[in-house]
Order: C-alpha cells, then structure tokens, then sequence
C-alpha cells in the first residue's frame, strides 16, 4: 500500500492513498451506495466530486452472484471510481446473524476485483456487555486472520502463473475492521491485533449507534484508543456521515469515512446544512447556493414528487459534506484545524464536551508542525491545551539564560510582537541591565524575552485581558510552568508587575514565597522597579 502525507494538523492529514482504480486525497467521504437500488447513481457521485463510493459485498452476493464474479463489482454498480466493499456485517447489526462463512465472502471480494475489501467482522455496536463484545472482538480478529492467510495464498499463486488475467499492479488494500464499541481496551485490543496481523488500512467500526446517541465523547475514546495504538496507518471509520462529526474526527486522526446519510436524510425530508439538520417542512429559505437549493424555493420542493425530491435533497446533503471535507482540508493546509474545530463545536453541547479529549494528546502533538506560517489565535481556556502551546510551555520549563541571571522581572504580554522591540522592554533593560525580562501570557506561560520572537511566541493574537476571565481554576497549565520555571532557575530576587490575572496566582503561598516584590501593571510600574 502507498499512503503519503502531504499536510497535517493536530491528527488530522492530507494525505494520497493508491488504490487500483486511482488515487483517493483523503480525508475523504466516501458514500455508501446499495449494489442493487441507487437513488443517486455512483456516476452522478463521480460528478459531484467524490472519487470513492462503498457498497456492500453481502448484498452483492446475495443479488448477482456469478454475474458479479464475472463482470466485477465497478460493473455491476457502475462505477468508474473507487469501489470500498463492506463485507455485510453491519447486517448483523440489522438482522442478528447472516448465512455466509467469512472464506466466501473474502473470495468473493477478490473475484469481483474490490479496491478496498473489508473481511467479515462481527460489530459490537453499542451497550453491549464486556464479556460478550470481547467474543465478538475475538470472532472478528479470526475472521480477520484467516481471510489475510487466504489473500496472501491465492496471490502467492497468482504470482507463480505468468501472464494472469486478474493481476493488478496495484493491489487491493485489505481493510482491518476495528471492534470493541464503548469498551476502548477492547477497540486498543482490536487495533493492536490487527496491525501484527498486517493489515495496511485500519477502519473503526460500530460508531452508528454511538453517533444517533451524539455521545461524542464516546466517539472520541474510541477513535483515539485505536488511533494511539496504531498511529501511522491510514484510518477509516465506518457510518460517519453528518458535517457536524467531520472536523471532530479528522482531528482525531481519520483519514476516510462513509455513510449513507445523505440519502437516509433526504428520505425523511431532512435536509443538511454546515451545523446539522432540518426538516425540510421547517425551512423558509435555503442557507445555500448549491445547484438545488439555487433551483427551487423551499415550496417548490416540497411540492414535488416524493422520488425526485429524495434525489434532489441527496445532491444538496452530498454537497454540504462535501463543502465540510472540502473546509476541514483547507484548515489543515492554513494550519488552523483547531480553531476551525472549536468553532464547529458550537454546534453542539455534545460536541464541545467531547473536545476535552484534545488535552495532552500526543496523537495530536505529533501531527502538530512545529511552525506555522500564521499566527494562531486563543480564544478561551481550552486553547491553553492546544499542542503550540503545551510545546511551547514544555519548551521554557526547561529554559537557562545563556548568562546565569540572579534577578527575574515579569511583565504582562503587550500587544506588540515580539517583547524585545517593545519601549517597555528597553525601559525595563535600562534599568535593570543584569536581570532576565520575561512576559507572561495565560495560554503560553511564562515568555523569556530571548525566545519571544520565536513561534508561537510572536505569532499568537489573544482576547484582551478584560475581557478574559481571571479565574485561575481556569488556566492550571500557567500556575504549573510558572512554577517549574521559577525552580528550573532559582532566581534570589523576583520582580512581578502584575495584572489582574496574575494577582490570583500570587494568592497561592508557595508561588508569592517565591517572589520578591510585587507591582500594580500601571504606567507607572516600570519607574517603581
């Protein structure tokens, strides 16, 4: 398999996967299309800017057979793209168990020549116990195993017959199918397994239901158990298809994901848009300019026949996916995905509630450049936790001036960028020339001025200081690097020309122990010195 990176942040990445029916840029949505019944064509996918569709291998089986075996499966659903094949296990879901051994269904995949085949697993889907979810994780991964022992046999005979029909010079990519739900030592488990086992593309499943649930935070785990166990190979997840989880998850570290959201929705009237859904019946105007909604009025499509209006309201729901995968890969380039996925959140309660699992993430901090071409900006405390600023913080704990310093003056961060070519650094530097000049910022800590034209110290644009919130609940990491700081150093005097902020901090005895004198931040505070 090839997968290269060309851009990443936080978790998140564009990246190239070669498959045998082209190239797919990921992150990517990939629609789910039935092999039988398609509402939407996977011609008119294709049109619409999606280069992958994923149908259902079970299904195919079932219907066509020896047709499909013949003629391939891009034949069979007409398709000139990527054809991902699901290998029918979310039917087990459906219908509790279905009558295929995991051999065929493997087989069948190789001889309707899939681009992405998945072998058969059993989802453990959600509320399941942990006895029974660890069978069904166990069933999975021996299904998984011997449908790679059956792979890698027939194409080690298909390598000893010259000149076979059926070869391929780039291969299927064989997808291992994550289990495990809510219990994440099960899905770490899982991904561990699989990845000795060898398989190159790893996909989580059984998220559905945890997504109808908006258990965000659920979702989240599961993701990164299994994305920290195995963080280099590309990741999919299965049945994600609402705008409002795409920016979460590629965050997170998924590269693709399907659903067949766009039509379910569009069966019920609901209709997309870039923060979740509506009932088409509660709309006066569209808040879109696509070819849909830029043809009819809300009326218009209300009125008209029930089978063209799924069609219709499909197209619209495919084009805000595809304007939300199309946003997030651009956040990735600019290198704002974490401002973009805050923003995202407010969508939902749930959401941000889930975003907590960012702090500290090493997934995350890996992904993270370690600069960027724009400054980032820091809204609120949960920016504090961001990967600049946690490096960044990381980075002074461990600071010494070049010259031993014995006095230490802080002040607060200015607006100019960086400190050293500010009035009030000179001033301060003229009357203390022997000391060590440091600002301080709530979400990066302390600033020495020696580094403070280096990223993200000179290319952050915070809220003013009156308008943030002063409690120091709120900003534990500042009390923590202040702290490592001022020992990393063992300064004999302190000087604190304090703000509000750090007014509340001094409240802690251990810290104000450690400071010598403390002033007002006024006009006046630099000739108080």
């Amino acid at each position: 398999m090839s997968f290269e990176v060309r851009y990443s942040d936080l978790a998140g990445r564009i990246g190239k996967l070669v498959t045998p029916h082209g190239i797919l840029e990921t992150p990517a949505f990939i629609p789910v299309v039935h092999p039988v019944r398609q509402s939407i064509s996977p011609r008119t996918l294709r049109k619409l800017g999606f280069d992958a569709v994923i149908t259902n291998a079970y299904l195919a089986l079932r219907h066509y057979g020896d047709e499909a075996r013949k003629n391939g499966i891009h034949k069979i659903i007409n398709s000139d793209c990527i054809v991902m094949t699901d290998s029918g296990g979310y039917q087990v879901l459906e219908y509790g168990q279905i009558n295929v051994e995991p051999e065929t269904i493997a087989c069948f995949e190789i001889e309707i020549k899939s681009d992405i085949p998945v072998p058969l697993d059993k989802p453990t889907g959600f509320g399941l116990g942990h006895a029974k979810a660890r069978r069904y994780v166990e069933d999975t991964l021996k299904n998984a195993k011997e449908t790679l022992e059956l792979v890698r046999t027939r194409d080690s005979i298909k390598n000893n017959v010259i000149g076979q029909e059926s070869y391929r010079s780039v291969e299927p990519i064989w997808v291992g199918p994550i289990q495990g739900g809510e219990h994440t030592d099960l899905v770490k488990y899982s991904a561990e397994t699989l990845d000795k086992m060898g398989f190159e593309l790893m996909a989580i499943g059984s998220p559905v239901e945890v997504m109808e649930r908006y258990e965000f935070s659920i979702l989240s785990e599961m993701i990164v158990s299994a994305k920290s166990s195995v963080p280099t190979k590309p990741f999919h997840l299965f049945g994600a298809g609402h705008p409002i989880t795409i920016p979460l998850v590629v965050a997170l570290g998924c590269d693709t994901f399907d659903s067949a959201s766009y039509i379910l929705y569009a069966k019920e009237d609901r209709y997309m848009h870039a923060n979740g859904t509506l009932k088409l019946q509660e709309l006066s105007y569209f808040p879109c300019s696509c070819s849909v909604c830029s043809r009819f009025k809300t009326k218009e499509l209300l009125q008209v026949d029930k089978e063209q209006r799924i069609i219709e309201l499909g197209k619209h729901n495919l084009h805000v996916i595809k304007a939300e995968v199309s946003a997030v890969k651009q956040a990735i380039i600019d290198g704002r995905l974490w401002e973009y996925v805050l923003e995202k959140a407010r969508a939902h309660p749930k959401l941000m509630e889930a975003l907590y699992i960012f702090k500290d993430l090493q997934i995350v901090k890996d992904g993270t450049p370690k600069f960027k071409k724009k400054a980032i900006f820091l809204f609120e405390p949960l920016d504090q936790y961001r990967p600049e600023a946690e490096r960044f913080r990381g980075m002074v704990a461990d600071f010494k001036p070049f010259n031993t310093k014995q006095k230490l003056v802080l002040y607060p961060e200015s607006d100019i960028h960086p400190f050293y070519t500010t009035l009030q650094y000179r001033q301060i530097r003229k009357k203390l020339p022997d000391a060590q000049v440091c600002t301080y910022n709530r979400f990066l800590g302390v600033i020495p001025a020696e580094i403070s034209d280096i990223f993200p110290a000179a290319h952050n644009l915070s809220l003013k200081n009156h308008v943030l919130t002063s409690r120091v609940e709120d900003y534990p990491t500042f009390k923590i690097s202040l702290e490592k700081f001022l020992f990393t150093n063992n300064f004999n005097e302190v000087i604190v020309v304090a703000d509000e902020f750090i007014k509340q901090i001094l409240k802690d005895p251990n810290i104000k122990a450690l400071c010598t004198k403390i002033l007002d931040f006024d006009i006046n505070a630099i000739s108080k010195l």
